[in-house]
């Protein structure tokens, strides 16, 4: 899958370090796989989970350190994308505001 962008995951580890190694476990995994489908991504990560957003959209939850953080992410299989489009706490996730803006 091609991944737009890692930048996103750059900026929040720079913020939060601790989430470094694990967003670029993220990266490799999700960078290599060929999912067709949300339980092919649960192949590679079984608790991720998706929601409907205002925009209409389905988005992909992550969980990063062991969910002490949260990647949303906008997959394409039929493009084999993925959209990096927001990296949060835990805390910040469970808020919801993120969905009124996505």
């Amino acid at each position: 899958m091609h991944i737009i962008s890692r930048k996103a995951l750059k900026v929040f580890a720079a913020i939060h370090p601790d989430a470094d190694a694990a967003l670029d476990a993220w990266y490799r995994t999700a960078n290599k796989a060929q999912w067709q489908s949300i339980m092919d991504v649960r192949q590679s990560f079984p608790h991720a989970d998706v929601a409907k957003v205002a925009s209409g959209r389905i988005v992909t939850i992550f969980n990063i350190c062991g969910n002490k953080y949260r990647l949303i992410a906008d997959i394409h299989y039929n493009r084999s994308k993925i959209y990096t489009l927001k990296v949060m706490s835990h805390k910040e996730y469970c808020l919801n505001r993120w969905k009124e803006t996505l």
